[in-house]
């Protein structure tokens, strides 16, 4: 059977206390209050923020919800896999049909935040991985502090990532999204800004300041949601505390070119031999050569069914709608929860002390068939769908991606070709368009030395 809204109901055992909310003026505040655990997800929580997070959209009196995590050193560092894992290992099909069920429950709420009616923020203040992903990629605006800590491990215990990764990571740019999906690499502090993750960045010890500025702001009762966004937007840059002076954007220039290179292709095997060939050869630069090795180790630490499966979802997630991205989710999650890759990556990385290597199963990439791979995209008849609790809305690319955030290499191409300028002339052109947003020049900078070049003439000529 679908889910509905009877798994919402609080259950035994439940804590009263693992999400805190609070009002004031016009904001709406969700606190994940797990500190000890890094404020991991679990279905005692979800069953509390679906609910109020239905409330606040019906209220005339919430005009903005802002989400982030109790104590200083995590948002959100995940779902909480050990206990599923702990259950599948302990009672089998029972343990699998409730961690499907958590999975559910998860997704359901994803998407609600992915189609939220209201303006949506995240405070991406500190550890921000796997369920806490989910709580905040998807909206509209997300602020990364100096502590923000993003990745996507999941490919390392045996699983893939989920939380709509199908639909966000394929959508940054390159192949960025695949690279970060396939080896788990980390961004922090600024980085998840200068990569797509976040729109914003400011210093953490403004946060509470902003808190109760945007709890002043009123809007008219006719401001769509784009309109309310851009007055928050506007409003977030008043705490400009300005970019960190050490920190340039990372995955950037050969780097980046080298990513792009080495993740475009849509075998494993592929990726892996074009990694190898930038490693050993004579003429990459040292520091192109040190990253490809790094990575190769990186990969070969991960769950082969797990690499093949997730490059898979990373070339059809490209053309999912946000709907069909979460119900596809739940069918490969399913299957990931009957796979011994799951409880032998989770027990092995998080529930053993030390953690120890996983074992996987199988335990090469040779091993893993197409038809291996492919099953976990094969819905088959008579197996229940996910009811999304959102109708009637949906969309192929995030609705504001265009006016929040820095601009993508898109735009700036877009910009380019417009009509012959210099460099500077288009840097500034945008920093302009974008209302002088923290960060605009950094990345626009970047974009152009890699992606364009200067003509005899001095205009920049777009290289693609």
């Amino acid at each position: 059977m679908p889910h509905g809204y009877a798994d919402f109901q609080e259950q035994p055992g439940d804590d009263p206390d693992d999400v805190l909310f609070n009002t004031l003026y016009g904001v709406r505040t969700i606190q994940l209050n797990r500190p000890k655990k890094y404020n991991a997800l679990n279905g005692s929580m979800i069953r509390k923020i679906i609910p109020r997070l239905k409330e606040y959209e019906k209220s005339a009196l919430a005009s903005i919800i802002i989400i982030g995590g109790a104590g200083p050193k995590a948002f959100c560092a995940g779902g909480d896999v050990s206990q599923l894992a702990k259950d599948i290992a302990e009672n089998g099909e029972a343990g699998q049909a409730t961690s499907k069920s958590y999975f559910g429950l998860e997704y359901q709420l994803d998407h609600l935040i992915a189609t939220y009616p209201k303006p949506y923020i995240a405070y991406l203040d500190g550890i921000t991985m796997g369920g806490g992903v989910g709580l905040s990629v998807h909206a509209p605006i997300r602020i990364a502090t100096e502590n923000t800590n993003f990745a996507m491990p999941e490919t390392g215990i045996g699983f893939f990532p989920d939380v709509g990764g199908s639909f966000f990571l394929p959508r940054l740019e390159g192949f960025l999204g695949t690279y970060l999906a396939l080896t788990s690499e980390g961004l922090k502090g600024v980085q998840a800004l200068y990569a797509g993750v976040a729109t914003h960045y400011i210093d953490s010890s403004v946060l509470s300041n902003l808190t109760a500025r945007l709890a002043e702001l009123v809007f008219k009762d006719y401001d769509n949601l784009h309109t309310r966004l851009r007055i928050i937007d506007r409003t977030i840059e008043e705490f400009n505390t300005g970019l960190p002076h050490d920190e340039p954007p990372h995955l950037a220039g050969n780097l980046r070119l080298a990513i792009d290179y080495c993740f475009r292709y849509d075998n494993v095997e592929q990726i892996f031999s074009a990694l190898e060939k930038e490693r050993d050869s004579p003429n990459a630069p040292q520091q192109i050569k040190d990253w490809a090795k790094q990575t190769l180790n990186k990969l070969a630490e991960k769950s082969p069914t797990s690499l093949k499966v997730t490059l898979r979802q990373m070339r059809l997630g490209a053309r999912w709608n946000i709907a069909e991205t979460f119900n596809r989710e739940y069918h490969i999650a399913a299957k990931f929860m009957r796979h011994p890759d799951f409880v032998n990556g989770v027990s092995a990385r998080l529930i053993h002390k030390p953690a120890t290597k996983a074992r996987w199963e199988p335990p090469t990439l040779e091993r893993v068939s197409n038809d291996d791979v492919e099953s976990f995209f094969k819905i088959g008849e008579g197996e229940d769908s996910l009811r999304l609790l959102t109708q009637g809305l949906d969309y192929d690319r995030y609705p504001f991606e265009r006016d929040l955030g820095l601009p993508k290499e898109e735009h700036v191409g877009e910009v380019v070709g417009q009509k012959a300028r210099g460099r500077q002339e288009i840097v500034e052109a945008i920093v302009e368009a974008k209302e002088g947003k923290i960060g605009v020049r950094e990345k626009v900078e970047e974009v152009l030395g890699r992606k364009a070049e200067v003509n005899g003439e001095g205009k920049v000529v777009w290289k693609g």
